[in-house]
């Protein structure tokens, strides 16, 4: 596979599990409310099962994340992890009720065109190729 496949497709992997860690937390907050930050408290967080999954979410994206570093430069693959912050947004509208201004949805495809930029500004490696053959 290319490194534009890792990128777009490790990286798409990579969203997904962030983004389901995010809202995950989210949803283990909203279930141990009020914050108290004692024993019983402790014990409502980890008492939601969305606390595993945010904890599982991020053991992929640690695994994917550790993918991605194999076949493309870490220069655009950390600018592109911006793209959880999109996506997370992105999420939170239909599932949270949340409302956003428009200076958000300017922020949202200013980190998108920039994770953009880096990618087609990448060059192509050898199908089948890592970084380390190409540095």
């Amino acid at each position: 596979m290319s490194s534009r496949t890792y990128f777009i497709g490790g990286l798409l992997a990579l969203l997904v599990f962030d983004t389901f860690a995010q809202v995950c937390f989210k949803l283990t907050a909203l279930h141990a409310a009020p914050l108290t930050f004692d024993l019983p408290w402790l014990a409502r967080a980890f008492s939601a099962p969305w606390v595993y999954c945010a904890i599982l979410g991020y053991a992929c994206a640690f695994v994917t994340w550790i993918v991605i570093l194999r076949h493309i430069p870490v220069g655009p693959a950390f600018a592109a992890t911006h793209l959880e912050v999109v996506g997370v947004v992105v999420i939170s509208v239909p599932l949270f009720g949340e409302v956003l201004s428009w200076v958000q949805y300017l922020g949202a495809v200013l980190i998108v065109a920039g994770v953009l930029c880096l990618a087609y500004g990448e060059p192509n490696y050898p199908p089948g190729s890592t970084v380390e053959e190409n540095h």
